[in-house]
């Protein structure tokens, strides 16, 4: 099941990739040849007008490299007006785009896959390669040891206040410990909560059979919380909680190529949210809302990349948090020209995006997750 979804989100992906450089393969090139290679039609001047293919047909490597390089991104002139504009104008580039004004500007489609690629290969070259082996047994006690300390030093401090406590002089006095005291008993059941699933969790990670990590006794003991008519027989290790604690960065690792290959899915499900932003307005389409997304959506990647860059160096690490106040004054900019709006209709569907942009992360992470724990 897991392949299947896998396979056919990276065939999704490819097949976007595929229709964006087509678009425009065998569309550049010098006119020598009297028939069209294509349909045999004659040729009257570079270009077939039966079917469009361009008269002269290379035959080299080096054409093939450039060809797919110009029709992904039209790197000769056409990047270097469109990212200005995404970065500067980004509701000028996509009304244009909107109202057909494209042979100019790169398609958000073809940027959309671009930055996508660009934004997941700066994070696995940033990330190096992936740790898929398991932890060392020495790791493993290294961890129990740092959680077992934390619990130690929890229980000395709900010690130390209990001493406080009897030794009050006053009721005000006494009030002020007792609240600390709660505080600090709270922080020791987290503690041996943290200790106890850790340890459950990894004995079912040796344990084929071992299915329960806590028990509902057990953990009313460890909280002190009485549950009522709630029913908890207990918490299983399925077999996604088994693999995360067997091998983290494995499932880290599936994870985040099923995102990568899943990329596009954020376009769909952005789409409902921008609808009901403007779903009065008759002069505003869904393809208006999937320009929109697939521009936002490319800034917003190569910000992203940016920021990753930039926290490399201890220099410019001291500036990336300055970039978090950049994607609502870009939103902004993009909602106002792209939709011809006022200054106070475009800063509430500003602020109404920004939470929406949250959600829409959120399911496209719950959806990832589903897929590649299947």
């Amino acid at each position: 099941m897991t392949v299947d979804l896998e396979a056919g989100g990276a065939l999704a992906t490819a097949g976007l990739a595929a229709k964006a450089i087509e678009g425009e393969s065998g569309a550049k090139g010098k006119g020598h040849a009297n028939t069209c290679a294509n349909c045999k039609s004659p040729l009257v001047g570079r270009f077939c007008h039966a079917c469009g293919q361009v008269g002269h047909v290379h035959r080299s490597i080096w054409h093939m490299m450039e060809e797919g390089l110009h029709g992904v991104l039209h790197f000769d002139s056409k990047m270097w007006r469109t990212l200005p504009l995404l970065f500067g104008r980004p509701g000028l580039l996509t009304r244009r785009y909107i109202e057909g004004q494209r042979v100019r500007y790169v398609t958000p489609l073809a940027l959309f896959l671009f930055t996508m690629f660009l934004m997941f290969f700066v994070l696995s070259f940033v990330a190096g390669d992936e740790k898929l082996e398991q932890a060392t047994p020495q790791q493993q006690q290294d961890a129990r040891t740092e959680l077992v300390k934390e619990v130690d030093q929890a229980k000395a401090e709900v010690a130390k206040l209990e001493e406080s406590l009897a030794t009050a002089k006053d009721d005000e006095e006494r009030a002020d410990v007792n609240e600390e005291l709660e505080g600090a008993r709270q922080e020791q059941r987290s503690a041996e909560v943290v200790l106890s699933v850790f340890d459950k969790a990894a004995a079912a990670a040796k344990d084929p059979k071992q299915t329960t990590i806590m028990t509902g006794e057990e953990l009313k003991a460890l909280t002190g919380t009485k549950f009522g008519d709630i029913d908890i027989e207990g918490i299983k290790a399925n077999g996604t909680i088994r693999e995360l604690a067997k091998n983290p960065e494995l499932a880290f690792y599936k994870f985040k190529n099923t995102a990568y290959k899943f990329s596009f899915l954020l376009i769909p499900i952005s789409l409902p949210f921008l609808w009901l932003m403007f779903f009065w307005k008759r002069d505003v389409t869904t393809y208006d809302h999937m320009v929109f997304s697939m521009y936002s959506l490319s800034f917003m990647s190569l910000l992203f990349v940016l920021m990753v860059l930039m926290g490399m160096t201890t220099f410019t690490s001291r500036f990336v948090g300055y970039l978090a106040f950049v994607p609502p004054i870009h939103m902004f900019a993009q909602l106002k020209e792209t939709y011809r709006l006022k200054f106070f209709s475009a800063l509430w569907r500003t602020f109404a995006l920004l939470m929406s942009a949250g959600t829409v992360f959120v399911l496209f992470l719950v959806t990832v997750a589903a897929i590649a724990s299947m």
